[in-house]
Formats: structure tokens, C-alpha cells, sequence
């Protein structure tokens, strides 16, 4: 698939933008944890680990894109079970941060944390079915969910790093 390899520069500048993103997000949660403050895993799992998840995700899809010797039918498999892996985790994220009861998200968490994500899942499963029928429409798609899935960690990120640094911990009972 000839149409693939057109696309290497774009996918080895984004898969490196999300391994380093990814590095970076550990690095600031371990500061963060280090300053030592009382957070719930709960919260942490609703919103800080589907951003090392999206910046996985872009990986891979870097790395699956790149990879030579592409078939329409490896394309398909690959995009298809991508697409719908993160789908169900999207719904798993949405059930994580209904429960956690740290912080109670705003319209904008919803938006960034839920609908954006599932948007962009369902386009690179949407991509996976349109392979066989049009390739180079089923790449641009695969490309933009990429892009919105690293800018979503992007944002994510920093929306975790700002709130972790600006809120006060709840105190431990001493009892």
C-alpha cells in the first residue's frame, strides 16, 4: 500500500511527540506525588490515566502505520480493533469519573474527557471500514483522530497538572 507510505514524516514527528508527551505526563505525576498530596486514585484513574492511554493510543497508531508491508485487510484489523478498544475505554472512563468523588467535573471535563475521545475512536474505527473502500479517505480520517487524540492529551495533561497544583488536598481523618 503505497498510499501508507506518504504518511511516514507525519507519523514518526506525531509517535514522537507522544512517547515524549507520555514520558512527560509520568514525570509531572511523579512530582506531583512527591509534593505529597492527599489525591484519590479514583480521580487520578478518571483523568489522568486516559491521558498516558491517548498518548499510547497515538503511539501505536504511529508505530501500525509504519510498519512496511501494510494490507488493506492488516490496515483494517488494525484501525477497526483500535477504534473499538478505545471506545470501551472511553466508556470505562466515563464510569470512573462518575464514581470518584474527589472532584466533581464540569461540562468542559465531560467534553474533553468523554466526547472528544469517543469522537476520535470512532473515527479511526469508522477508518477501519472504509479502508478497503477508499484508503486514502480512511488515512485522512485515521491522521485527524490521531491529531485530536495528542491534542487532547495535550490539553488533559495540563488541565491535571493546573488542578493537582492549584487545589488543596483533602486532609486524611486522624482517627
Amino acid at each position: 500500500m503505497n498510499l501508507i507510505q506518504e504518511w511516514d514524516n507525519f507519523y514518526v514527528i506525531i509517535g514522537s511527540s507522544a512517547a515524549a508527551l507520555t514520558g512527560l505526563q509520568f514525570v509531572v505525576i511523579a512530582l506531583i506525588a512527591e509534593a505529597r498530596t492527599a489525591r484519590t486514585t479514583e480521580a487520578v484513574e478518571a483523568f489522568g490515566t486516559p491521558t498516558v492511554v491517548h498518548f499510547c493510543a497515538v503511539l501505536l497508531l504511529a508505530a501500525v502505520l509504519t510498519t512496511p508491508r501494510h494490507t488493506v485487510v492488516s490496515l483494517t484489523a488494525c484501525l477497526v480493533a483500535t477504534g473499538a478498544l478505545g471506545l470501551v475505554y472511553v466508556a470505562k472512563v466515563i464510569i470512573m469519573a462518575l464514581r470518584q468523588r474527589t472532584y466533581k467535573p464540569v461540562l468542559e471535563d465531560w467534553i474533553w474527557h468523554a466526547v472528544l475521545p469517543a469522537i476520535a475512536y470512532a473515527w479511526l474505527f469508522t477508518a477501519g471500514w472504509l479502508a478497503p473502500r477508499s484508503t486514502e479517505v480512511a488515512l485522512y480520517c485515521v491522521a485527524g483522530a490521531a491529531l485530536m487524540l495528542l491534542f487532547i492529551g495535550i490539553h488533559n495533561a495540563w488541565d491535571t497538572a493546573v488542578w493537582m497544583t492549584t487545589t488543596k488536598p483533602r486532609r486524611k481523618s486522624r482517627l
